[in-house]
């Protein structure tokens, strides 16, 4: 069976030289899910510095692509920018909250399945910190990766607030019972965490004023409660310059 050809957007994740003149890219696509690809000659001249530019990780683009279900490699015919961001690459701050994105993202999302919703959250997710005023990008992180959590299905369900002062990072909860097992949270980062969940519009994080200590140790314990629930996780690389940069 022939690839067909299809228009779909993208997010960009990852690219990696491929012999002298390519690049493989890893892309999560709103047709297809996560997909790679090669884009074969774009870095063959200088003239195409620009396109080049097209395949950094948290770029979100337009495609017109060939795919076959029976391949894991597919090939794009056309590309372009869906969105030219405001300042999402060159604002130091919120490029290193864009990296911490985009890795938490390539460690989650691990099948080539349609999931139109996921997509959008992602997209949204980007469009939002490209807009972000300074007040909210320090609690964004955390605001990603709780809600980011829900489309796995281990997201702590957090409708009572008086449901616990514990968070029993293995089950998913809030508790008064401390587990039997050392995953768990507590103190002012559990606190941060509920708040967190009740947060819907990024520009609601304003009203959430948390201390570095507290926002690191919930980057801590978030990473923890992925590790738990998503199969060989492993650790974050961008999480020590995240907290350099957002400190």
């Amino acid at each position: 069976m022939g690839a067909t050809l299809h228009h779909t957007k993208a997010i960009i994740l990852r690219s990696i030289p491929y012999g002298d003149s390519s690049l493989i890219v890893t892309a999560y696509t709103e047709l297809f899910g996560l997909q790679s690809y090669l884009v074969q000659g774009i870095r063959k001249a200088s003239k195409q510095k620009a396109s080049v530019a097209c395949f950094q990780p948290g770029a979100l683009l337009e495609l017109v692509v060939y795919y076959n279900s029976f391949r894991q490699l597919h090939r794009i015919r056309e590309f372009k920018w869906a969105q030219l961001y405001r300042n999402l690459f060159s604002d130091i701050t919120k490029n290193s909250v864009l990296l911490y994105m985009v890795e938490l993202i390539l460690k989650t999302v691990r099948q080539p399945e349609s999931h139109p919703d996921l997509f959008h959250f992602l997209e949204d997710s980007l469009l939002e910190l490209d807009h972000a005023e300074v007040a909210t990008i320090a609690n964004y992180p955390l605001f990603f990766s709780v809600h980011l959590s829900a489309f796995f299905g281990f997201q702590p369900n957090e409708k009572n607030p008086d449901s616990g002062n514990l968070l029993d990072l293995q089950e998913g909860i809030f508790t008064n019972a401390t587990p039997l097992h050392p995953h768990y949270a507590q103190g002012k980062v559990v606190v941060a965490l509920k708040e967190l969940l009740k947060v819907r519009l990024p520009r609601e994080l304003t009203e959430i004023p948390l201390t570095n200590t507290v926002r690191r140790e919930a980057l801590q314990v978030l990473e923890q409660f992925y590790a738990l629930h998503i199969a060989e996780f492993g650790k974050m690389k961008s999480t020590a310059i995240l907290q350099d940069v957002l400190s």
